[in-house]
């Protein structure tokens, strides 16, 4: 398939009008001029724009269904405050309409998993928004272990397990700990009782696996640094509302930012800093970071708004582009295969007639792995 004649959007590099040729689920050519093969199925995109398929690193998409209540809510397994070995993928249902709508919007890849109840909730499943089954359309079936801090998992175990933040970060500690003498006891040749929590939590300790904080308030986010230089984890900073206020903080730390939700009620105290202006902040200090829905927060289909509002607010256009693309790409390691137009990279791809920033922008057609799937 040849599309002919787009205003190429490729992220990596600059826009140009051109041609991008797929060849089965990958992109085979990028340029000016390119003839089209015997046989070939030629798009005439004049007039049109061609951007990268939309990546969400932060939601719970298929996990929280449509139009029902807890038969159809599989986010947070509230049974304990340490429940490591429970994965998204188990639990996420991809024929929910949520999905078909991130799809027709243009966004066709994200990460999903449990919710903020727990301390340590389970693991994130990435995968593309296309298919029946959540097997075949997984990119990486475990792609980060999620943790919570601040006011949800108090607010959860008030009447049991947590009563401050200070339990928050001590069940976590423990949990590592635990998991460290788990791993030196099998390295050893020691008889040790297999135990699933430990196991599920050994990636997090040899850094195959990022442990994604979610923390809002700016005392959340230093404990979660703080635990992830004591222990020397890869993590990964989910919303980060207090972002601005610590900047400097995140940007001496190395990790990632994944920033929002920002279009909702501030429904709560910690909150108080959402703001559409914390993207510009973060993005002016250099710091890798992606804009995120939290769907069902925010319905996923308004993922280009929500960077569109912080475009508002000063943050360059390609800057937020590339904050719902590649960025968060980069931060779940997938951008090998998704978050740009690039040879050798999967054909996840949007037509459509104006700037994805743009609220008028109607999408004319969607890709994924090639194939017209919107």
């Amino acid at each position: 398939m040849l599309f002919k004649n787009a205003h190429v959007f490729p992220v990596e590099t600059d826009p140009f009008v051109g041609d991008v040729r797929v060849t089965g689920k990958k992109i085979a050519g990028i340029g000016v001029d390119l003839q089209p093969e015997q046989g070939e199925e030629v798009v005439d995109c004049t007039g049109f724009r061609l951007y990268p398929g939309m990546v969400e690193a932060h939601c719970h998409l298929g996990m929280e269904e449509s139009s029902i209540r807890s038969e159809g809510d599989d986010v947070n397994e509230m049974s304990d405050p340490l429940t490591p070995q429970v994965r998204g993928i188990d639990g996420c249902y991809p024929r929910d309409e949520s999905v078909a709508n991130a799809r027709k919007a243009g966004v066709t890849c994200v990460a999903a998993g449990p919710g903020s109840a727990n301390v340590v909730g389970g693991t994130f499943v990435c995968y593309k928004t296309f298919g029946d089954c959540i097997d075949d359309m997984a990119i990486v079936e475990n792609v980060a272990m999620k943790a919570a801090f601040g006011e949800n998992p108090k607010r959860v175990y008030q009447d049991s397990k947590i009563k401050t933040r200070m339990n928050i970060a001590a069940l976590l500690r423990n949990l590592l700990f635990k998991t460290r003498e788990y791993m030196e006891k099998k390295a050893a040749g020691n008889d040790v009782p297999f135990n699933i929590q430990y196991e599920a939590m050994i990636p997090v300790l040899e850094k195959k696996m990022p442990l994604k904080c979610h923390a809002h308030r700016s005392d959340d986010i230093l404990t979660v640094i703080r635990i992830a230089k004591e222990f020397d984890l890869d993590v990964t900073l989910d919303h980060v509302t207090d972002g601005a206020v610590i900047v400097d903080q995140i940007k001496k730390s190395g990790y990632p930012c994944i920033v929002g939700p920002s279009l909702t009620h501030k429904s709560k105290y910690e909150l108080q800093s959402k703001s559409f202006k914390t993207p510009k902040v973060i993005h002016d200090a250099g710091i890798l970071f992606s804009i995120t829905t939290d769907s069902p927060v925010v319905p996923q289909e308004y993922l280009p708004l929500c960077a569109a509002l912080a475009h508002k607010e000063g943050l360059p256009e390609a800057a937020c582009i590339e904050a719902i693309t590649l960025s968060p790409a980069k931060i779940l390691k997938i951008d090998d295969r998704v978050g740009s137009i690039r040879i050798g990279k999967d054909a996840d791809l949007i037509l459509c007639s104006a700037s994805l920033l743009d609220p008028q922008n109607e999408i004319k057609a969607v890709f994924i792995d090639g194939q017209k799937v919107a």
